[in-house]
C-alpha cells in the first residue's frame, strides 16, 4: 500500500460571524475528485471513491472523529495532537465529493489555522489515504489507476503554493515509501528499503545523493 496524497485548490476558507465578537472558521469545497486525471497522473474510479467515502462518512464524519491535520503528514495514521479541524460532511456531486469542515477553536493548530486565514495566507486542502495503483497506456502516456483496496484516512490542511507541481515534488518520497500492516500491533509501518530502492531505480547520480540523504533523514526522525 503506498501512502496517497491528492491537493485540491477549489475550496473555501471562510470566516463567520456568530455574534459578541466571535467568528466561526470552515472550509468548503471539493475534497476529492473522481474519474479525472489529476496532477499526479492518477485517476480515481468513481467507484472506488463512492465506497470509501460511504464507508468514512459512516465510521468517522456520522461518528464525529473525522479529524484532520494541519500540514503534510508523513504517515497514515492521524496524529490528535497536530488536530486543526473536524469533518463535518462529504457529499458526491456528479465526480466530485464536496466537503465541509469547522476549524477547532482551542487546539494548538485549529489556532494556528485561524491565524493564517485571518493574515490572508493561501491555503488548500488535501486528501491523504492509503492504496495501491495500477498503471497503464494512456493517450498522452502512462496513468495510474487507484484499486479498490483504495482507503482514506483524513482531509488535511496544507499550504497552497503558486505552482502545484511543488506539492508533486514534495511528496515524491513519502509516496512511494510501501505501507503495511502489522498484524501484532494493528499499526501502519513503513516499508523504506523497498520504496528506497524504487524511488532511485531510475534517478541520476546528483539526484540519488540527495534522495538518500532525505530518506536517512526521514528514517531517523521516525524511529
Amino acid at each position: 500500500m503506498k501512502l496517497l496524497t491528492e491537493t485540491v485548490h477549489d475550496v473555501q476558507f471562510l470566516k463567520e460571524d456568530v455574534g459578541n465578537g466571535k467568528k466561526k472558521y470552515y472550509i468548503k469545497g471539493i475534497f476529492l475528485q473522481g474519474n479525472i486525471k489529476n496532477q499526479n497522473g492518477r485517476i480515481y474510479p468513481i467507484e472506488v471513491l463512492q465506497k470509501e467515502v460511504d464507508k468514512f462518512n459512516k465510521d468517522y464524519v456520522l461518528q464525529n472523529r473525522a479529524i484532520g491535520e494541519l500540514g503534510h503528514a508523513e504517515s497514515p495514521t492521524v496524529n490528535f495532537d497536530k488536530a486543526s479541524h473536524l469533518i463535518k460532511s462529504i457529499k458526491q456531486n456528479g465526480n466530485d465529493f464536496i466537503g465541509t469542515a469547522k476549524i477547532l477553536d482551542d487546539t494548538p493548530m485549529g489556532k494556528i489555522t485561524k491565524a493564517l486565514m485571518d493574515e490572508g495566507v493561501k491555503l488548500a486542502v488535501s486528501s491523504r489515504a492509503l492504496g495501491s495503483l495500477k498503471e497503464q497506456a494512456g493517450p498522452e502516456g502512462p496513468i495510474k489507476i487507484v484499486q479498490p483496496d483504495f482507503m482514506l484516512a483524513t482531509v488535511d490542511i496544507v499550504h497552497n503554493p503558486s505552482a502545484p507541481e511543488a506539492f508533486v515534488e514534495n511528496n515524491i518520497i513519502n509516496e512511494n515509501v510501501e505501507w503495511l500492516l502489522d498484524s501484532k500491533t494493528k499499526k501502519w509501518i513503513p516499508q523504506y528499503v523497498k520504496g528506497a530502492k524504487r524511488i532511485l531505480a531510475n534517478k541520476g547520480r546528483k539526484d540519488k545523493n540527495v534522495i538518500m540523504a532525505k530518506l536517512y533523514e526521514d528514517f531517523i526522525r521516525k524511529l
